[in-house]
């Protein structure tokens, strides 16, 4: 797993519909990274609350495939991945967001039951910033229309959020 900072060219306008959320963890900066980036790590907090994550995959090089699988408590799988853009070690790191089947193969959000204005393909930017007792962790989350996707998609931000700080604050 190849931890080198690098960046990969990745399309976004300005007028795209973006979601943001700031956290402060009580956590080095160290600590909330490998929650980011180690895949039995990040299975202990992605998805929102009493979601579980029972598969995750990280390639963490630019260029490479993150995948995921997050299990809803009544069984329901939502699965997607990403396509790392850009990773500073430590500072940033950028990462395409699609659904997907089981299989990887990119699908609508509608096979999820969301809106069709939900573009194949989103950005999700993760900043980590070192402040007097930990971690200033900023991510935006662009293409994710107005409306009930994002406000899902705040609230699951949110929860998963809560998750890690459990994590990396213990």
């Amino acid at each position: 797993m190849a931890k080198k900072a690098g960046t990969r060219t990745a399309a976004r306008t300005s007028k795209q519909p973006e979601l943001a959320i700031t956290r402060i963890l009580h956590a080095p900066v160290g600590r909330v990274w490998k929650a980011w980036t180690v895949p039995e790590e990040m299975k202990k907090w992605w998805g929102p609350k009493e979601f579980t994550t029972p598969f995750c995959t990280i390639d963490l090089r630019v260029g490479g495939l993150f995948r995921y699988c997050m299990r809803a408590p009544d069984g329901k799988e939502f699965w997607g991945r990403g396509i790392y853009n850009e990773i500073i070690p430590n500072r940033r790191l950028v990462v395409t967001d699609s659904f997907t089947d089981e299989t990887g193969k990119v699908v609508p959000a509608t096979h999820y039951g969301m809106s069709s204005e939900t573009p194949l393909e989103m950005l999700v930017t993760v900043t980590f910033e070192e402040v007097p007792g930990g971690t200033k962790l900023t991510l935006r989350h662009v293409g994710i229309p107005v409306g009930p996707d994002s406000e899902g998609a705040n609230t699951g931000w949110s929860q998963s959020f809560d998750k890690l700080a459990e994590l990396v604050e213990e």
